[in-house]
């Protein structure tokens, strides 16, 4: 069983920047495609962005296209969520999650695995 723990939350002011990291408690951590997902308050969770086992395929919601980065180190069996030119809506509870899976799906029905959250909240 992988069991994630999300760090790096907290207060930024709009447009800054915050980095979210997701530690795995496997190696087999490295077999699995990875996700982020948020849920902002009275709103269902809803995908973010994911990286394939390689690292070398992404996909992101349009929401966080062009400002969100998702990278992974394997060797450390870490997954992160650069996070750029935040908005007040991008004001969420974050959540790591693993796939078992080899078809990257932005679906939380997808993941087998779930981090407790880490709460960004950004200013205007």
């Amino acid at each position: 069983q992988v069991q994630l723990v999300e760090s790096g939350g907290g207060l930024a002011q709009a447009g800054g920047s915050l980095r979210l990291s997701c530690a795995a408690s496997d190696r087999t951590f490295r077999s699995h495609i990875m996700g982020w997902f948020r849920q902002a308050p009275g709103k269902e969770r809803e995908f973010v962005a994911a990286i394939f086992w390689s690292g070398s395929v992404t996909y992101y919601s349009d929401s966080v296209k062009g400002r969100f980065i998702i990278s992974r180190d394997n060797a450390k069996n870490t997954v992160n969520l650069q996070m750029n030119s935040l908005k007040p809506e991008d004001t969420a509870v974050y959540y790591c999650a693993a796939q078992m899976g080899v078809t990257l799906i932005p679906k939380e029905y997808a993941y087998n695995y779930w981090g407790r959250g880490t709460q960004v909240t950004v200013s205007s």
